[in-house]
């Protein structure tokens, strides 16, 4: 569920982009994520930090496209994101001694303090790089090269390197023992 809510706005962005391009795909991308902070607000009284910060950026960023009607400041918003998730990992783990990545995966896996640490920077290379390849995309193809890598290019790359992380940390992976019926 997680997935979908995350791309939903990514994926109403792409369709208003194919059907009346770049300036009417960031409105629709602005008023989805706001509309989905809402609905998730409603139905669970709280919104997680990494929606509330996408909302922020689109809202900025998505505002200055459509103020200024030049697309290349969001064009900017995926690196943007990205980046601010890198910080967010660096900063955490450096300034208040907490692996995020262990947080999040802790009930699943247990590997070394070692391990955590090569995790959560892994996390931060990918997340610098895929800024720096959104950018290089954004500014060295088309528009319409930049759309498609957007959905298609980033998310592949997403989920071939959780894919790798899955396959090299298998043998840290606790077992979880369900009742049989």
């Amino acid at each position: 569920m997680q997935v979908i809510t995350d791309l939903l706005p990514v994926i109403l962005f792409f369709i208003a982009y194919k059907k009346a391009g770049i300036f009417v795909a960031t409105a629709v991308a602005m008023i989805s994520t706001l509309v989905l902070m809402l609905f998730i607000w409603l139905k669970r009284g709280k919104i997680d930090k990494m929606l509330a910060i996408n909302g922020a950026v689109i809202t900025v960023l998505g505002g200055i496209t459509l103020l200024l009607h030049d697309k290349t400041y969001i064009m900017w918003k995926p690196t943007a994101i990205y980046w601010i998730g890198a910080l967010v990992l660096l900063f955490s783990r450096y300034a208040f001694k907490r692996n995020l990545i262990e947080n999040m995966l802790g009930k699943m896996m247990a590997p070394p303090v070692a391990v955590w640490d090569k995790l959560n920077f892994c996390w931060v290379g990918f997340l610098v790089g895929m800024g720096i390849l959104n950018l290089y995309v954004a500014f060295h193809f088309t528009e319409d090269d930049w759309v498609n890598f957007k959905l298609f290019g980033a998310t592949s790359l997403m989920f071939v390197f959780i894919i790798a992380q899955v396959f090299a940390l298998r043998a840290y992976w606790i077992e979880q023992n369900t009742p049989s019926a």
